[in-house]
């Protein structure tokens, strides 16, 4: 692929970032306006232009290959330093700011302080995105990003903005069959991408190793409250972004243990993006709404 007559066209380019990003030719159809044979002639060109397979294509879905997979990295992240470029020089004069946020965190704690900021910042346009979790710089969408781990996120600087709780919620019917924590192995339960924080919180409740029957996986975090709310299993609830369903008799918290995960919300930044005021002012704002928070809520700052 490399040498200096390898071809890149431009539309091709966009049209595999968003076929790799969506995993689905007919999302990514959808989202750039074109059929989704259109995307699939694009798609077969650059992989016979480049020599190489950029996707598997199976019934109803499309993999992408370990070499699609890496170019879409570096697509990606060559059309955000673009757009940053861009935000940063073509359209400097609009004053925008741009944030990446987590679906719970970006409509539990966010949206509510949206009239906040815009009184805070009258000549902010805000722009907030749903971002999958940065692992790297090629992975950070924005200047800003607020993001769940354990503080280390090699190439960007980060800082704590604040913890959460866990504690199991389930629905009121479903709640009738949790007398106490074993209980738990009859009855369905909801976890997000891994078993970590549950096998953390089932040693804190002193059943530890503990094997769940019907589990379900589910990958946005909004996603698993709702199931919860409909009566579809046993979640660990975000503390205290679920505290409203709980004082209003929707979810009911069965077990009194909560758990302080080793992870946390932290504010990430790309380096020097402080360096510009409306950046550094926007940063400061998130860090003052969050130490608010924790002082509202005495469990987070025990």
């Amino acid at each position: 692929m490399g040498g200096s007559g390898t071809s890149l066209p431009l539309t091709a380019l966009r049209t595999f970032e968003a076929a790799a990003r969506l995993e689905s030719f007919k999302e990514a159809a959808a989202e750039l306006g074109v059929s989704t044979t259109t995307v699939s002639n694009l798609i077969r060109k650059l992989e016979h232009d480049w020599g190489c397979l950029l996707f598997i294509r199976r019934t109803r879905q499309v993999v992408l290959t370990d070499t699609g997979l890496s170019l879409s990295r570096v697509v990606r992240a060559s059309f955000d330093a673009i757009g940053h470029e861009i935000n940063q020089h073509v359209a400097a004069s609009r004053r925008s700011v741009a944030i990446a946020v987590g679906p719970i965190l970006g409509s539990r704690w966010l949206a509510p302080r949206l009239l906040r900021f815009h009184t805070a910042f009258p000549n902010l346009t805000l722009t907030l995105q749903h971002r999958s979790r940065i692992t790297s710089p090629i992975d950070m969408p924005t200047p800003i990003a607020v993001d769940w781990g354990h503080g280390n996120w090699p190439g960007l600087e980060a800082e704590l903005l604040f913890p959460i709780r866990y504690a199991p919620v389930a629905s009121p019917e479903l709640a009738r069959h949790l007398r106490n924590p074993a209980d738990l192995a009859r009855v369905p339960v909801l976890h997000q991408h891994d078993r970590s924080e549950w096998t953390a919180w089932l040693a804190l409740a002193g059943v530890p190793g503990l094997g769940f029957g019907a589990e379900t996986i589910i990958t946005d975090s909004n996603v698993v409250t709702h199931a919860a709310l409909a009566g579809q299993g046993v979640a660990l609830g975000i503390f205290p972004f679920v505290q409203d369903e709980v004082d209003a008799g929707r979810l009911i918290r069965p077990f009194p243990q909560a758990l302080a995960p080793t992870r946390a919300y932290h504010l990430v930044t790309r380096p020097a993006a402080r360096r510009r005021p409306e950046i550094a002012a926007v940063c400061d704002w998130l860090l003052r709404e969050a130490a608010d928070f924790v002082s509202e809520h005495e469990e987070l700052a025990a």
